[in-house]
């Protein structure tokens, strides 16, 4: 008998795993394949939400947790590991100048920094940039992580933490027994369980369609490209008509992403490529100068506000969900996992629960 089976190995499920390990309670973790390979390898590792005004609240809230705390997460697991998640505070250029005003009530209202700066202002920051903008939003505390290494550290962490990691193992049901949760059927036998919460990711909705309920997640295709560049060509993490740049430390620089909704086809193709390539190197020219290393696609668990659902099932006891961040793993990632330990711990949570449970999203 586990304690708490958590299925889905990505930064939400890994997260989650350390959350309720620190409070030492016996965790094992379950992936169909490795550990972090899928949408949370896949992604920017931009730590905010993308035009985060277009939020609801309940979004703010939890990035807001996460940033507070990223810093002090990485650095711990950089300690921990000796593998470094390289959290980089170079701020957020958003083109769009429909939105400043928006963008400035928004950052008023939540206490977030924001600064509207100038075209010489742009041009100075990122003097690359082909023809900057009369004006532009700078959200000078917007920091970023290397996906990558940040779900090779997590590993690396739970791992030496005691959680009991078991890749290569699909999930084929969730059992439930007069209203409790009671095991999951996998391809490596079954698997009782007191608690068995579910982070799978864009796969979250078919581990529970055998239920009354489930989460409305759906698979977002998104593809991306990165470029071998030197350092310090861009400076910042630059986003203009939902597409974004970021300079990582050592000089790659990535650029995406496309939004394709194809179901759990997640093939990347040359015309995508195409399209990225053109609108890359159209915004910053020196980047036709240099190849692209890679291209590659992911899977957003997309959810139809952008909310995460976090909490239990309301029809089966010891059965949670913590999925369906969308486009915000990474910067929700911390608080999600949080929150959920609360949940599943019984302790006083760090925000209010209700926003993100199942019931109050369906009746939206």
């Amino acid at each position: 008998m586990h304690d708490y089976l958590i299925i889905g190995g990505g930064i939400i499920g890994m997260l989650t795993a350390r959350e309720l390990r620190l409070s030492g309670a016996g965790v094992t973790l379950i992936d169909r394949q490795q550990t972090g390979r899928e949408s949370s390898w896949a992604g920017g590792g931009i730590v905010s939400p993308l035009y985060p005004w277009r939020y609801t609240a309940s979004v703010t809230t939890l990035a807001q947790w996460s940033q507070e705390n990223y810093q002090v997460l990485a650095e711990t697991l950089a300690s921990d590991t000796g593998i470094d998640p390289e959290w980089t505070q170079n701020g957020l250029l958003i083109v769009s100048q429909d939105e400043e005003k928006q963008a400035a009530e928004w950052a008023e209202h939540t206490g977030n920094r924001i600064e509207i700066i100038d075209s010489e202002q742009v041009h100075y920051g990122e003097p690359e940039m082909h023809r900057p903008p009369e004006s532009a939003i700078l959200m000078p505390n917007v920091a970023q992580v290397r996906n990558p290494r940040l779900v090779k550290a997590l590993r690396q962490d739970i791992e030496q933490r005691g959680v009991d990691i078991r890749e290569g193992t699909q999930v084929m049901e969730i059992q439930s027994r007069k209203g409790y949760v009671t095991s999951v059927v996998t391809n490596q036998g079954t698997l009782q369980a007191d608690s068995i919460i579910v982070c799978a990711g864009a796969w979250s909705r078919e581990l529970l369609s055998g239920f009354a309920s489930a989460p409305d997640v759906k698979p977002v295709c998104g593809q991306m490209i990165i470029f071998k560049t030197p350092p310090n060509l861009i400076n910042r993490i630059t986003l203009e008509q939902d597409r974004y740049i970021i300079p990582r430390r050592d000089g790659y620089t990535l650029f995406g992403s496309s939004l394709e909704h194809t179901g759990f086809n997640k093939q990347i193709t040359e015309e995508v490529k195409r399209e990225l390539y053109t609108i890359a190197t159209s915004r910053f020219p020196a980047l036709e100068q240099f190849s692209i290393a890679h291209h590659w696609a992911g899977l957003r668990p997309g959810s139809p506000r952008g909310i995460p659902y976090i909490g239990q099932h309301p029809e089966v006891e010891g059965l949670y969900i913590n999925a369906g961040h969308y486009r915000n793993g990474v910067v929700l990632g911390p608080a999600s996992a949080r929150l959920m330990a609360d949940t599943v711990l019984g302790r006083t949570p760090i925000i209010v629960p209700e926003p993100y449970s199942l019931t109050a999203q369906r009746t939206k």
